[in-house]
């Protein structure tokens, strides 16, 4: 049968299970990578607004981070576990099986949003503390998080609609929606703060409108019948395998998200003590660490529906090569940003501190983490594998280890006896030993797969 004579599932099927894993990689990894550095480059942005108000406005948005990490947990549990049970449905054949599982993770997602924003709307000042707010903090933290608060039921389910859309091999469309959030976000930080003078409640309120245009996007996306799967409230269900499955296939990207919210109180509690000149330091370390972090993060997804629909398929052969590939562009560019950062780490940090002792800070943290930016891979491919083709509890232990079970304990202990250095050093710490750790897990599994065609 020619391709002309093929449907659009039938051509989308092929294309996933017949190119050549590396181009396929490569065409899903780079629009996701690129939603993944404007989403960060807007993140910057953002700070970079603020930190014109002052160190503690800066803080602010550092504090404000954890509470976007926990609203994101929710997001990508529901949106990580729908698709990948939805590619494994599509690579087997199963279209209106996969149907409920969309629908099911977007409503969830919309109703996780709705509860966290109830929640932290009527204890604001008691959540911003929570998240490691002081009190010159607070002020800024307070409004802050009223409009993320706000954003929340946009943020959660806009993360089920990107994740669908790429878990279905359509990872140009997932840009489109994220881009299109960054870009106006960037735009709106600039006219709310400056030219309408709100101040930070600008750059929130900007934060907040690109969200739910982002949702808006993506929405029209499923509700135009780009998709196989859907949003239809019909397809919404109750089956206990359904949720069961979401939550499975999910729960490593909220244990990797809740944990990162969670270091992120502790990190802010621990440079408390050196006061708001620490928090703002570490804060804005941690937006360009994850500027650069995000670029593994979107080759990784660009390997998820490659490895979750092959695997559906029964193609091992393919998830292997997949798994291979993916690590070693990972390592390869992670390197060259790396090495980027280092040489420009002044200029760029100067951008975002004006305060010298903030900046000396945040120059040694930013310098080490550069050294160990390249063992970050490891850590993302081997969660990404046992996540794409449903192994819940070997994706949850992996996504546990960057992020809290490795790092708390090692910014706990490190500070103890370390100080303030023992805070800038517990993150490349955390990612070596994540690294070390694994590799030989991911390895043993790859090489206990079956041949092609059989079950596993």
């Amino acid at each position: 049968m020619s391709d002309t004579t093929l449907s659009k599932e039938e051509k989308q099927y092929k294309r996933l299970t017949e190119e050549p894993v590396a181009r396929l990689i490569l065409e899903l990894g780079l629009p996701t990578t690129i939603s993944m550095l404007i989403t960060n480059l807007y993140n910057m942005v953002d700070t970079w607004f603020v930190s014109q108000l002052g160190t503690s406005a800066t803080g602010a948005v550092g504090v404000v981070f954890g509470l976007m990490a926990i609203i994101q947990a929710f997001g990508f549990m529901f949106g990580h576990g729908a698709g990948s049970n939805i590619s494994r449905l599509l690579g087997a054949h199963e279209k209106e099986r996969a149907k409920a599982f969309s629908a099911t993770g977007f409503y969830l997602a919309v109703g996780a949003g709705v509860l966290i924003a109830v929640i932290g709307i009527v204890d604001l000042n008691g959540l911003c503390r929570l998240l490691g707010s002081t009190e010159t903090i607070l002020p800024y933290a307070r409004i802050y998080a009223f409009y993320i608060l706000v954003s929340a039921p946009a943020m959660a389910s806009s993360c089920v609609m990107n994740n669908v859309l790429r878990y279905e091999g359509y990872a140009n469309l997932a840009m489109v929606g994220l881009v299109s959030g960054g870009i106006l976000n960037m735009a709106g930080d600039a006219i709310l703060m400056w030219g309408l003078n709100l101040g930070i409640r600008g750059a929130a309120l900007s934060t907040m409108i690109s969200q739910y245009v982002s949702f808006g996007i993506l929405l029209f996306f499923f509700l135009r019948g780009k998709t196989q799967s859907s949003l239809t409230p019909k397809y919404f269900t109750w089956e206990f395998a359904v949720h069961k499955n979401i939550l499975t296939a999910g729960f490593p990207s909220m244990m990797r998200q809740g944990l990162a919210s969670v270091s992120t109180m502790v990190l802010n509690a621990q440079a408390a003590v050196y006061g708001d000149i620490a928090i703002a330091a570490m804060s804005v370390v941690s937006r360009i660490f994850n500027f650069v972090f995000s670029v593994a993060l979107g080759i990784g997804q660009g390997f998820q529906p490659v490895s979750s629909f092959n695997y559906g398929a029964k193609k091992y052969s393919r998830v292997k090569k997949a798994f291979w590939f993916t690590l070693c562009a990972s390592l390869v560019t992670m390197a060259v940003f790396a090495g980027v950062v280092y040489v420009f780490r002044r200029e760029l940090l100067l951008e975002f501190l004006t305060d010298m002792d903030a900046y000396e800070i945040a120059f040694y943290a930013l310098q080490i983490q550069c050294l160990t930016l390249p063992f970050i891979p490891v850590c993302i491919c081997g969660n990404m594998l046992f996540q794409s083709i449903g192994k819940g509890g070997r994706a949850t232990i992996l996504a546990s280890f960057r992020s809290g079970t490795i790092y708390i304990p090692a910014l706990l202990i490190l500070t103890a006896f370390w100080g303030i250095r023992g805070i800038q050093w517990s993150q490349p710490v955390s990612d070596i030993l994540s690294a070390v750790l694994s590799l030989p897990v991911a390895v043993v599994f790859l090489r206990g797969l079956p041949e092609d065609g059989t079950e596993v």
